[in-house]
């Protein structure tokens, strides 16, 4: 039996350096050419309990090298389809992040995302604490109208608190203020909250729907679905804490009563069906806390399967 490279590498996925997916590497955000690029947001001084999520992009990227086998795309025998066959994907490091500084941080991850929609690519953020989310809605400016879905423990809907505005508990009250932005789902908001019932308030009267997992559970899929609206762009926002703790345990902020990885994918699933996901961003993975290692596998695989799911649909 040969062995060497006179048949190629086997590039198990424990070998090589660890991009998203295995996916080519591009530092030079004037030359990405994609149909998604991965932009890590390693920001995590908006906590206001456990650090640690700026190590997600690492975490996520590193969970991630499980899923690239090296077949032709990722063959699911549920819906008969191989996602992710053809599909362009880069990733293109980390913005630089600058300690203490919320603002130069926020505005180095904007940059980010503007160079990917400049290369009209789909930005796929890899956080950071919830704050990231700040800057990639941001750099929508001019680029919207986008309708938010946010899956999540946590409304994350406080306007201010001791003069922070741009913390892990701002960002989808800043979203809501933003012109391009024509709404927000807010999905698996749970227990006892970071927003206080005047931020609930807020929050619907700015244009919310606002759901519990129990609530999604009782009233079913396609009715929670019928109540975002078809037909538009939505940016896709996932707090890893909107999954149940007994599943993603790696995060600063766990909240128990969460959602199972089905009832997300089956959710995202949907909103491919309904209209176009134009961006995503998924934060709060904090590794140190899940020596297991499944929370990040979990943000992973998300994320692959709802970049699979976008291609296959604009594929028609």
């Amino acid at each position: 039996m040969a062995h060497g490279y006179e048949s190629g590498r086997l590039n198990l996925p424990f070998v090589g350096i660890a991009t998203f997916g295995k996916s080519p590497y591009q530092p030079d955000w004037g030359k990405i050419e994609a149909d998604f690029a991965v932009l890590g947001a390693p920001y995590d001084m908006g906590t206001q309990w456990r650090a640690g999520a700026r190590f997600g992009p690492r975490g996520i990227r590193e969970a991630s090298m499980l899923f690239s086998f090296g077949h032709a795309g990722a063959y699911d025998h549920e819906d008969d389809v191989t996602y992710l066959e053809g599909v362009r994907i880069v990733d293109i490091g980390d913005a630089d992040i600058i300690h203490t500084d919320t603002e130069g941080s926020h505005a180095a991850i904007e940059a980010g995302v503007r160079a990917i929609l400049d290369a009209g690519a789909v930005p796929v953020v890899l956080g950071g604490d919830h704050s990231v989310n700040i800057p990639c809605i941001r750099a929508f400016a001019g680029r919207g109208p986008i309708h938010i879905v946010q899956i999540d423990a946590h409304l994350d809907f406080v306007d201010e608190r001791h003069g922070v505005r741009h913390g892990h508990g701002n960002p989808m009250r800043r979203a809501a203020e933003e012109e391009h932005v024509t709404g927000l789902s807010q999905f698996g908001i749970r227990n006892v909250s970071s927003t206080a019932k005047e931020g609930y308030e807020a929050a619907r009267a700015m244009g919310s729907d606002i759901l519990s997992v129990r609530q999604i559970r009782a009233l079913g899929l396609a009715a929670v679905l019928d109540r975002v609206p078809a037909g538009v762009d939505y940016y896709l926002t996932i707090d890893i804490d909107g999954f149940d703790p007994s599943i993603a345990p790696g995060t600063g902020t766990p909240s128990h009563g969460g959602f199972l990885y089905y009832e997300v994918l089956e959710l995202i699933d949907g909103l491919t069906k309904r209209g176009r996901i134009v961006g995503i961003d998924l934060v709060e993975v904090a590794p140190d806390y899940d020596h297991s290692g499944t929370t990040a596998i979990l943000a992973a695989q998300i994320l692959l399967n709802t970049i699979g799911r976008i291609a296959h649909r604009a594929k028609g």
